[in-house]
């Protein structure tokens, strides 16, 4: 046995170590008794968010065959993939969403109701998969046709991250129409995750969205984008501020967030904020605050800064 392997040992043989583990628990077990709204005990199972994943994989095959590396596609088995993909997809799909109906079970509902309303709603945003598959294709398009330093489609599939982040929340805005809790945003959340990209399931994304490099991209609940629109990394369609009812709370559901027509181009740390409407063709420049809505054709640009220059000759 190494010198390790001892000290470990002989860790957990301490009375020391023993009272110190006992004590921790009982401090950390008190902290589950309040009701501070971050423990999930004695109800229903919640989604997984492992599975949640793997469904998310399933998804990005289907759109995107071939290119997971998972499987050897050909036109004689692509049916046969697919077909197998989408079964896997249908039965694990339904069980997560099952998970997430139980957290709002109406007393009113019966299990078996609610069984049926999960099913009906896995159908429901399956059957979507075939309309987002060929706006799919018009996004790649569009990043190709926007990007010089693009070299071909399989390089926008592979790589961009703009891509992946948009074509799983097309998908997660499915599921949050079907008002699915917990699950859209658990998809969002991981293409954030992955691409630094962060747009929520309920902004609506017309066709041809090039979103080029990404990061720190942020698009709100609200946000609606017409076709063809072109956003650069850091970029904020966000809300100006939060509507509040009598009482102070804030007014959910209410639109906040910009509405960018189509063939607007907004550029690197541009903010846009509130509900308010860039019309089609606009420009929009790099590192631009705005709150008023902008006509169509429009170019907003904000002063050069002045620059001090001092070359090695002067200082």
């Amino acid at each position: 046995m190494s010198n390790k392997c001892r000290r470990t040992k002989g860790l957990f043989n301490n009375s020391n170590s023993e009272e110190f583990i006992t004590n921790l628990v009982k401090e950390i077990a008190a902290t589950y008794d309040d009701e501070k709204g971050i423990n999930h005990i004695d109800g229903n199972n919640l989604p997984n968010e492992y599975e949640v994943i793997n469904i998310i994989n399933h998804v990005m095959e289907l759109i995107f065959p071939g290119y997971s590396e998972k499987k050897i596609y050909s036109k004689s088995l692509l049916v046969y993939n697919a077909g197998e993909i989408t079964a896997n997809l249908y039965v694990e799909l339904y069980h997560q969403i099952t998970r997430a109906m139980l957290y709002d079970l109406n007393e009113d509902c019966s299990q078996c109701e609610l069984e049926e309303q999960a099913l009906q709603s896995c159908q429901k945003v399956l059957s979507k998969l075939p309309k987002i598959r060929e706006m799919m294709k018009a996004d790649v398009i569009a990043a190709f046709d926007g990007d010089p330093a693009a070299k071909s489609l399989d390089e926008i599939i592979l790589s961009y991250p703009g891509i992946k982040a948009i074509a799983i929340q097309r998908f997660a805005h499915e599921l949050y129409h079907e008002n699915i809790p917990f699950i859209p945003r658990m998809f969002t959340e991981y293409a954030h995750r992955l691409t630094g990209i962060d747009i929520h399931p309920g902004a609506h994304l017309g066709s041809g969205i090039f979103i080029d490099h990404g990061t720190g991209v942020v698009i709100g609940e609200t946000a609606r984008l017409g076709d063809n629109v072109k956003i650069y990394q850091g970029v904020t369609l966000g809300a100006l501020s939060f509507p509040k009812d009598s009482c102070g709370k804030i007014i959910k559901g209410a639109k906040r967030h910009p509405t960018i027509e189509n063939n607007v181009t907004i550029y690197s740390g541009a903010t846009v904020l509130g509900n308010i409407v860039i019309g089609s063709g606009a420009i929009i420049g790099g590192n631009v605050w705005i709150t008023d809505s902008v006509e169509p054709k429009a170019k907003i640009t904000i002063s050069s800064p002045e620059l001090t220059i001092k070359t090695a000759n002067k200082l």
